[in-house]
């Protein structure tokens, strides 16, 4: 699509354009870079463009653009805050979803819109699908960038229709007939606690959201929890059936880490404490070539682009996987879920 011929009046100063008089042409849909890798990329046609007033009523133009790319980007509207950004997702989706079983250190900013992590920001985090691990998890996920990093920083995307295409078949066929086995140590060193993750202090409430969630659990000494769960690796898209790998079987493995993270957290727990390890489905080790394969395959998908302060970015969380760069410097990136799915859909 390309802008058109004729000139829009430019609104009144300090004032966006209403919902009545936000018609389509007034957003370009500049299309993905080099018409073939995603992001999608939307801006304003005319200045003081309101981007929530364009979306609403647009959800259904959005996600066929989301489900052909898997990753619309907004750039450009001035997107100033948590509010604003709050009210894309709601005008875009049902609104945004609490974060539940938490994996990941986050700060909840306002309402459900969080920090996107509060993970070092030396430290790189691997490409993966938000909360593949639950039985619902998120169908789409939003990134809004308040403040860029001056170096690094970017959150790096990939196609996993691309990445589960680049698998050896009997690999693929082992994790779609086994699943893999995701478990969790809570209560040691490191890694997030019980009471964190599960958001409660009551044992009792853990043991019900872990018996309504297919989690086997044991307690240990010392306030120590454990949990195993046996989870799908491999989604068919709900619109297009397309199969898509949707799982956080090589985020979550230990050799995933950067190596000296990984061998000082071997070196001081063993495998069997971990705060996180995965395993194929029948508890069985993944092999270290195997797990090579798996992030050579993300790897060799991986989009990067720069953020730029306003950008909001909205994922299809089953096509498209997602990590981040290290940085350096002051850096505020947002996120929101919104649309549960089940896996029993996919």
């Amino acid at each position: 699509m390309s802008a058109p011929e004729a000139k829009a009046r430019p609104p009144l100063p300090g004032r966006r354009r209403g919902v009545a008089s936000a018609p389509e042409h007034w957003v370009v849909a500049e299309g993905a870079r080099g018409g073939a890798e995603a992001p999608f990329v939307l801006r304003p046609a005319v200045e003081g463009v309101d981007l929530v007033a364009w979306a609403r009523g647009r959800s259904a133009q959005v996600e066929e653009w989301l489900v052909r790319w898997g990753a619309v980007l907004f750039r450009g509207f001035g997107v100033r805050g948590a509010a604003d950004f709050d009210a894309l997702v709601a005008a875009l989706t049902p609104g945004a979803l609490p974060y539940l079983e938490r994996s990941s250190p986050r700060s909840q900013v306002a309402g459900n819109v969080y920090t996107s992590t509060d993970h070092p920001p030396e430290y790189p985090i691997f490409l993966h699908n938000e909360q593949s691990y639950n039985l619902a998890f998120p169908r789409h996920i939003f990134f809004f960038c308040e403040r860029a990093a001056p170096r690094g920083g970017a959150t790096p995307i990939g196609d996993t229709r691309r990445v589960y295409r680049r698998l050896d078949p009997a690999l693929r066929e082992r994790f779609e007939r086994q699943g893999y086995l995701y478990v969790r140590n809570f209560g040691g060193r490191l890694g997030l606690a019980w009471q964190e993750a599960f958001q409660t202090t009551d044992r009792a409430e853990v043991e019900r959201y872990c018996r309504a969630n297919a989690i086997e659990w044991a307690w240990g000494p010392g306030d120590r929890l454990r949990t195993r769960q046996v989870r799908r690796a491999v989604a068919r898209h709900p619109r297009t059936g397309e199969p898509c790998w949707c799982n956080h079987a090589t985020f979550f493995h230990v050799t995933t880490l950067e190596p000296a993270v990984r061998d000082a957290l071997l070196g001081q727990l063993g495998g069997d404490e971990l705060p996180n390890n995965t395993y194929f489905g029948d508890g069985s080790p993944i092999g270290p070539e195997e797990l090579e394969a798996l992030r050579a395959a993300y790897l060799a998908e991986l989009v990067r682009f720069d953020w730029r302060e306003g950008d909001v970015l909205m994922l299809d969380n089953l096509l498209m996987a997602h990590g981040r760069d290290p940085f350096e410097g002051p850096r505020r990136v947002l996120t929101a879920m919104a649309t549960p799915c089940r896996w029993d859909d996919v």
